[in-house]
């Protein structure tokens, strides 16, 4: 007969075992939907937009190898958003570990070819592809482009639907680049906003969020996109997330995030860094639904 004290030795050995083993084999192969609805104070009445994001794929096999991440674009697709956007971090930058292989940007943009919106498929670039792995960002700004993806960086386009403009601003990368030197020019962005329709700002690192009262006083940007934390990537029970990189600890970790009256939403991403695992933390497409709850779309 199994004692007591056995018991919870036995316990005790095997719970590590069983975190370890649904950290690193089942949750890192998850997919959740994570929607929100948001309507910015500047957003056109009327105009309902549905958002599809996907953050952080960090291209590696066997975790988000290409056939995975084609499984996710259609995931995508059946979602029938209207634009889909691309919140940097196509490169990896965990080491095989001895059962891993990196996948590369050509790989990666023809598995994420599949996309398919109204609007187009829009890409901004993350700290890890602009890092010297991902020759300075050269990888993805070559490949994507020839599958119909466009990467914008500080650049601002103007888009239309249901006849009513916004626009979609695609911010340079805040941490990466040689020497470590952020790529992002937001006031030159703004500066290319040629009228008064709103603005999405893409932008891979949250951080920028705080700079907004300073950097827009007109007030231009409706809602800003991110991704970049990948949620901790760990959430301990009773604790958070093991990590956040920013300089803002978790203020910006994940979610909708409102600060007078400014809308940011920070998805958890898809892939990792670092370590294979996740816990508490599972790979998430986010769908934003842009517009007042009336809102009919077409």
């Amino acid at each position: 007969m199994l004692s007591r004290r056995r018991f919870l030795l036995s316990v005790g050995l095997a719970t590590p075992l069983l975190f370890g083993g649904y950290a690193f084999g089942v949750e890192p192969l998850r997919l959740v939907v994570t929607p929100y609805r948001i309507t910015p104070d500047r957003w056109p009445a009327g105009l309902s937009l549905r958002i599809a994001v996907v953050a952080d794929i960090h291209a590696m096999n066997p975790w988000m190898s290409p056939a995975h991440i084609a499984s996710i674009a259609a995931v995508t697709n059946a979602l029938k958003p209207d634009i889909v956007l691309l919140a940097g971090d196509y490169e990896a930058s965990m080491p095989p570990y001895g059962i891993g292989s990196y996948v590369s940007m050509e790989d990666c943009a023809e598995a994420l070819s599949i996309l398919e919106a109204p609007l187009g498929v829009h890409a901004v670039l993350g700290n890890h592809d602009v890092g010297r792995r991902g020759n300075w960002g050269e990888n993805v700004r070559r490949a994507f482009p020839v599958h119909g993806i466009r990467v914008m960086e500080n650049e601002a386009l103007r888009l239309e639907k249901d006849g009513k403009p916004f626009w979609l601003l695609g911010l340079g990368d805040q941490w990466g680049g040689r020497g470590g030197r952020g790529l992002d020019d937001l006031p030159a962005t703004l500066d290319r906003v040629s009228d008064e329709a709103p603005a999405i700002l893409l932008a891979h690192e949250p951080d920028i969020f705080a700079d907004l009262p300073r950097l827009d006083r007109q007030r231009r940007i409706a809602l800003t996109i991110s991704g970049h934390t990948h949620g901790g990537q760990v959430k301990i029970p009773f604790y958070g997330p093991r990590s956040i990189p920013s300089r803002y600890g978790r203020r910006y970790a994940y979610g909708h995030v409102v600060e007078d009256d400014r809308h940011l939403v920070v998805s958890a991403g898809l892939g990792m860094t670092g370590i294979p695992i996740r816990f508490g933390v599972p790979p998430e497409i986010v769908l934003i639904t842009l517009g007042p709850a009336g809102a009919v779309a077409a």
